[in-house]
C-alpha cells in the first residue's frame, strides 16, 4: 500500500510559535513512520517551508501546498495542524486547506473560529446550560473604567487576550491600579481583551477525540501550581504538578467526561480537543476554555492522558489521520 504523505504544520504568527515548533517535534515522534511519510512544515508570515530529511528547507507552493524534493514535485495527502494561535487555530488555515482539498486534523473553519474566540465560545455554550464565569469583552480603540470592571466581574479577575493561548498576555488582577496596565498588556497579544471573574477551585483538563466508529474521552488531569495561575512558566517550565487521573470524586469525574463529550458534539468538533475546567465549591464544573490544537510535546497534557488511558499514542495519531479517509 502506498504510504500517505503527511505535513505536520507548525509555526504561526503569534507568541506561541516556539510552543508550536516543540509540538511538531512531539507529533513527528508519535506518528507511525512505517505507515506514513512525514515532513514538518514551518509557517511564519509568508515563509512556508518544508524541512527535508537532510535538514534543508525548501519553499511550499501555496497554490497547491506542494514542494520539490530531488527535482520531483511532492504533494501532501493530509495536514496535521499544530499551530497554536493564528492562522492554525482560528480557522484561517482550515479555510485554505478546504479550498485546495487537503484533509486536516483539526476542527473546521467555523468551529475553529468560535473556540479561538474565548468570549464568543463561552457565551455560546452558556446558552446550552454550561457554567462559565462572568466576563466582558473589550475591543481595541475602546476604553473601560476601572469601576465598570469591578462592578461587573469584581476583584481579583483575569485580564487576557480574547484570542490566544499559552497564557501570553494574561494577568491576574488584584487591585484597581493594575486593571489598565493588564488591559494594555493583553492588547499586545490580541485586538480583543477578555475580562473574566476569578473562580476559586480545582483546575482540571480533559482531552477527547471521536472518529466515525469510536469515542475516546481521556483520563482527567488535575493542574496544581504554586504560581498565581497556570501561566507560561507553569505550563512549559515545570512550575506545576500535573496529576493524572485527577484527585476528584468519581461522580464529578464522570460528569466532566460526559460534559467534554457533549461539548465536542454541540460544537461539531474534529480531531483531538482539550477542554479546561475549574471545579468550584459544591463540585460545580465550570468551563474555562477549549483548545482545538492542544499542545503535543512529550510532556503535554494529551500525551500524558493517552498514557494514563493505557493507549498507544501512535494508534491515536493513526485514528486521527485515517478517519479522514474512511
Amino acid at each position: 500500500m502506498k504510504k500517505r504523505t503527511i505535513a505536520i504544520v507548525a509555526g504561526g504568527d503569534s507568541s506561541e510559535i516556539v510552543v508550536s515548533l516543540r509540538s511538531a517535534q512531539g507529533i513527528y515522534s508519535f506518528i507511525d513512520k512505517e505507515r506514513y511519510n512525514l515532513y514538518i512544515v514551518e509557517m511564519e508570515g509568508k515563509r512556508w517551508e518544508v524541512i527535508l530529511p537532510n535538514g534543508e528547507k525548501t519553499p511550499i507552493d501555496r497554490n497547491d501546498f506542494s514542494f520539490m524534493e530531488n527535482g520531483e514535485k511532492k504533494n501532501f495527502d493530509f495536514a496535521y495542524i499544530t499551530i497554536h494561535g493564528t492562522p492554525g487555530e482560528n480557522g484561517l488555515l482550515q479555510g485554505y486547506f478546504d479550498l485546495i482539498g487537503i484533509p486536516y486534523s483539526s476542527c473546521n473553519v467555523l468551529v475553529s473560529a468560535i473556540t479561538f474566540n474565548k468570549f464568543t465560545c463561552n457565551q455560546y455554550l452558556k446558552g446550552f446550560g454550561i457554567r462559565v464565569s462572568e466576563s466582558m469583552i473589550l475591543r481595541k480603540g475602546f476604553e473601560i473604567l476601572d469601576e465598570e470592571v469591578i462592578n461587573k466581574v469584581g476583584l481579583p479577575c483575569f485580564i487576557k487576550p480574547n484570542a490566544g493561548g499559552s497564557s501570553f498576555g494574561v494577568t491576574k488582577v488584584k487591585t484597581k491600579e493594575d486593571i489598565q496596565p493588564a488591559i494594555e498588556k493583553a492588547f499586545g497579544e490580541s485586538d480583543e481583551v477578555m475580562i473574566e471573574a476569578f473562580m476559586q477551585g480545582t483546575e482540571i483538563t480533559c482531552g477527547c477525540y471521536k472518529t466515525k466508529d469510536k469515542e475516546v474521552v481521556f483520563p482527567i488531569t488535575e493542574v496544581v501550581t504554586s504560581n498565581e495561575f497556570f501561566d507560561y512558566d507553569a505550563k512549559y517550565n515545570g512550575q506545576v504538578d500535573e496529576i493524572t487521573p485527577a484527585r476528584i470524586p468519581e461522580e464529578t469525574a464522570e460528569r466532566v467526561r460526559l460534559l467534554t463529550s457533549a461539548i465536542y458534539d454541540i460544537l461539531g468538533c474534529d480531531g483531538i480537543i482539550r477542554i479546561d475546567y475549574i471545579i468550584t465549591e459544591g463540585e460545580k464544573v465550570n468551563l474555562l476554555e477549549i483548545n482545538t490544537t492542544p499542545g503535543m510535546t512529550a510532556t503535554s497534557f494529551i500525551p500524558q492522558q493517552v498514557r494514563a488511558a493505557g493507549l498507544d499514542i501512535k494508534d491515536v495519531m493513526t485514528d486521527i489521520i485515517e478517519n479522514k479517509f474512511n
